[in-house]
């Protein structure tokens, strides 16, 4: 039994036996979640780990194949030391300078809120040891990234520090762990990764808020339209189709709107560029922001387009629509009374239904092709020509689906209630003018005009304005003699 717990130890305490070297030793402070996540991988990818801690001697939750040991003594046995603990306590980490120095210090400490400290938690970190070469770096990362391996979104390790060879050390630790490092420049960069973390979906931000608003503008509405008008002239309580009827009204609107904002940007940017002649100019930062979200815009776009969906299946299983389906019939019997087959209508729902489901296909295949996992699988022309012309395809045969659902109901008094448009009308006036605009941009003239900007040509190029002087100046002289 001795004889298995010594052999044991040496394997779980591959110190001991004097073959690490340091290069290949790496040293980690701190025992929690990330430090025991970042020592597991480490192990795998083949590096040997060694724990500071205050209390070596209970450090029981450590992987196998690791020694715990003091601060002082981890210090000693490794160039490079990741610094896994929080800002607060790194006052003790000033007693070890004279072990530090000379040392690679890995920051990947993050603060709870930004602001909380007059400056940057790796910047205090040099300042406490000087002697240090510090690279903040890995603070992006989680616990769960750093045990279950690189993902899409937790594939990139950010780096920024004073001392070009020290980032170079901690570059190839992650690029050896799997992940992809981007150099952020000096230690100056440091508050601004570290605020990273703390973002609450940046990207969502600006399509949510217009999701929320949009879906409040035109749920009130509705309800002004329906339900308050029905009370007001007729005395009728409608207030149950809110749940079903009315939202259902609502999701396919702010769904068409949010789609045609995801190809509006696109349109005003070639605008611009037409105008200005040149594509070499930046675009203001509000149509930057716009279009680096149009993404998520599409998504949300699509969760509204999936709930309208869902939602247009329920309608026959209502009480409301079998109350009334069953009224009807009963009436008939009564009246000895037959409905005549309507031809007309026939084509119009059939056709209505028709550009619904294949939007709502189109509209699946544009959210599948945005994944990551699926859109690096995909070549820039494959991908481009997904989003682009087949983005444009479903946002017609959405916009005709709309068109078909309202048919002519734009030529009936009774459907302006109040003097309001109908909501279905309000929802087509984005969708239009970007085809309409869209339309515009692939007129021959104009198309060829574009795409000479995009390919680097400028209305006022001097050397374009020489080679066309040269050739007015030429046939002039030409006409000249001829005379």
């Amino acid at each position: 039994m001795s004889k298995e717990v010594n052999s044991e130890s040496v394997s779980l305490c591959p110190l001991n036996t004097g073959a690490a070297t340091e290069q290949d030793m790496l040293c980690i402070f701190g025992t929690g979640d990330l430090g025991r996540s970042l020592g597991q991988r480490l192990l795998q990818t083949g590096y040997r780990v060694v724990y500071g801690s205050r209390r070596p001697q209970s450090c029981g939750l450590l992987p196998p194949g690791t020694q715990a040991m003091s601060h002082e003594a981890a210090a000693q046995s490794a160039r490079l030391v990741f610094i896994c603990i929080h800002r607060e306590n790194y006052d003790f980490l000033e007693t070890l300078a004279t072990q530090l120095k000379g040392k690679v210090l890995v920051d990947v400490s993050n603060n709870l809120k930004k602001n909380l400290y007059p400056e940057a938690n790796a910047e205090y970190l040099q300042r406490l040891i000087p002697g240090a070469q510090v690279v903040k770096g890995f603070n992006t990362l989680s616990a769960w990234a750093l045990q279950n391996g690189p993902s899409d979104a937790n594939r990139q390790v950010y780096l920024c520090g004073n001392s070009a060879e020290a980032k170079q050390a901690v570059a190839d630790v992650a690029t050896k762990l799997g992940f992809t490092v981007l150099d952020r420049g000096s230690l100056s960069a440091a508050r601004e990764l570290e605020d990273f973390p703390l973002q609450l979906f940046p990207e969502w931000r600006l399509p949510m808020q217009l999701a929320i608003g949009l879906t409040a503008f035109f749920f009130i509405y509705v309800v002004i339209r329906d339900v308050i008008y029905a009370y007001v002239k007729d005395n009728k309580d409608i207030s149950f189709r809110i749940m079903v009827s009315l939202a259902n009204k609502v999701f396919p609107a702010v769904s068409l709107v949010m789609l045609s904002l995801c190809y509006l940007p696109g349109v005003i940017a070639a605008f611009l560029q037409l105008y200005r002649g040149t594509k070499y100019k930046r675009f203001p930062d509000w149509l930057d922001r716009w279009m680096l979200c149009r993404k998520q815009l599409g998504l949300v776009a699509l969760a509204l387009a999936s709930l309208h969906v869902l939602y247009t299946l329920i309608i026959p299983i209502r009480y409301y629509v079998r109350y009334k389906l069953a009224a009807n019939t009963i009436s008939q019997i009564r009246e000895n009374k037959t409905s005549l087959f309507d031809t007309t209508m026939a084509w119009r729902t059939d056709s209505y239904y028709s550009m619904g489901a294949l939007g709502f296909g189109l509209y699946l295949l544009l959210g599948i092709t945005s994944l990551p996992s699926v859109s690096n699988m995909l070549s820039w022309r494959e991908f481009s020509f997904i989003q682009s012309k087949l983005g444009y395809l479903t946002l017609f045969v959405c916009t005709f689906h709309t068109y078909l659902y309202g048919w002519d109901m734009f030529l009936r008094p009774s459907y302006y209630k109040w003097y309001t448009l109908p909501n279905y009308m309000l929802s087509l006036v984005v969708p239009s003018a970007v085809l309409v605009l869209k339309l515009l941009l692939l007129l021959p003239c104009v198309d060829r005009t574009l795409t000479r900007i995009r390919q680097g040509w400028e209305r006022s190029d001097p050397e374009h304005e020489s080679k066309k002087s040269l050739l007015t100046s030429g046939y002039h002289t030409t006409d000249t003699n001829a005379l």
